[in-house]
């Protein structure tokens, strides 16, 4: 069977951090809420240990996952199964990062985010020197904000050698040119995260190698798309994977637009799609 791209986001909601541009931030989830988010992911890690094809998986939960044992303990799962190709996630590295000894580390990645404000710089600075020194892959990436510039030259020149540093465009935010060239002296593919991408009758992966996944296991072509699929755990998804346009009008995200087949991200970020590597960076 063909390899089969899969973005989670169960129902976690909660974070510990309390960004201005995140509308989840410091949200709590009950104890209740917590506990159906772990019977979820662990019911998903079931299904792709026994889904007998290759895989990859990227977690993007709207908070914190890291902080809670279960995406731990999926990750590190994941990682050995020899079917699953990559296993990443979209973490802001509050947690310690020992836990990736137990990965296979040829398989595991992570998608870091630095907040300033959130954490001491050199907290952040340590987990990823960490990482680093562990042998892990990742990237590391800022919010594109004017008083984040300042703190984004300073982690572009003190992270370890090789590692990238990707800058996102603030939501609704129109860079000048001047701008813009400040963003892309720190990371050269900020171009590509500038403006939103027109995307309607595009040629996507989505909902034909890439889909994505919520906690009932329902399935649509991505994130940004709410038409449904079918469901991921009584095989219905299945049928439908095939080639499809976007139906949006534009695409801003890049867990979205990096599938568009146009703009040719697939060779820019060849062996770290998931983990946003670009192969320039030779960590593939």
């Amino acid at each position: 069977m063909d390899h089969l791209t899969i973005l989670y986001r169960g129902p976690l909601a909660s974070c510990d951090y309390d960004c201005p541009y995140c509308p989840f931030a410091k949200r709590r989830d009950t104890s209740e809420q917590l506990r159906a988010d772990r019977a979820a992911l662990e019911r998903f890690t079931e299904w792709v240990a026994g889904c007998g094809r290759p895989v990859s998986v990227l977690f993007t939960p709207w908070g914190e996952g890291l902080v809670r044992s279960w995406y731990r303990r999926a990750l590190t799962g994941l990682s050995h199964l020899p079917h699953v190709e990559r296993v990443a996630i979209q973490t802001n590295l509050s947690h310690r990062v020992s836990w990736t000894a137990d990965a296979d580390l040829t398989r595991l990645a992570l998608w870091a985010t630095y907040h300033p404000g959130q954490v001491p710089y050199e907290r952040f600075l340590g987990k990823c020197r960490d990482l680093a020194s562990r042998g892990v892959r990742f990237s590391v990436g800022i919010v594109g904000q004017p008083e984040h510039l300042d703190a984004a030259r300073r982690l572009r020149a003190d992270l370890p050698a090789g590692t990238y540093l990707w800058v996102n465009a603030a939501e609704g935010r129109v860079y000048d040119d001047a701008e813009a060239a400040s963003w892309t002296g720190i990371d050269p593919l900020f171009p590509v995260s500038r403006r939103p991408h027109a995307s309607r009758g595009l040629a996507c992966r989505t909902g034909e190698t890439v889909v994505s996944v919520d906690g009932d296991g329902t399935v649509r072509r991505c994130h940004f798309v709410p038409s449904v699929l079918g469901n991921l755990y009584d095989g219905t998804f299945q049928d439908a994977l095939a080639p499809r346009p976007c139906p949006l009008d534009t695409c801003d995200c890049h867990i979205g637009y990096v599938h568009l087949e146009p703009l040719g991200l697939y060779d820019t970020f060849a062996g770290g799609v998931l983990e946003r590597i670009p192969a320039l960076f030779g960590q593939a």
